[in-house]
């Protein structure tokens, strides 16, 4: 069993949600590629975009980054 701070950052989906929206929202006005290939290339210049646009922060990052430390010691190091 997790700490309630850290249980909320490992189950939330409202950031992959959101993710996943910015992709769709790129592809949807295109209905047709030429290949796979430039399918790939938008999302991939898509993917570029949304992520210099993710600017919010983790509340309470201290003590989840501490949690996280307790738990895999062997996985997270603290800098």
């Amino acid at each position: 069993m997790y700490p309630p701070e850290l249980r909320k950052l490992i189950y939330t989906t409202n950031m992959i949600e959101g993710y996943h929206r910015q992709l769709r929202k790129v592809t949807k006005g295109k209905s047709i590629f030429p290949n796979d290939d430039a399918l790939l290339k938008m999302l991939y210049l898509a993917m570029m975009d949304v992520v210099r646009k993710w600017t919010g922060r983790v509340q309470n990052w201290g003590q989840i980054l501490l949690q996280l430390t307790v738990c895999y010691p062997d996985r997270v190091q603290v800098r």
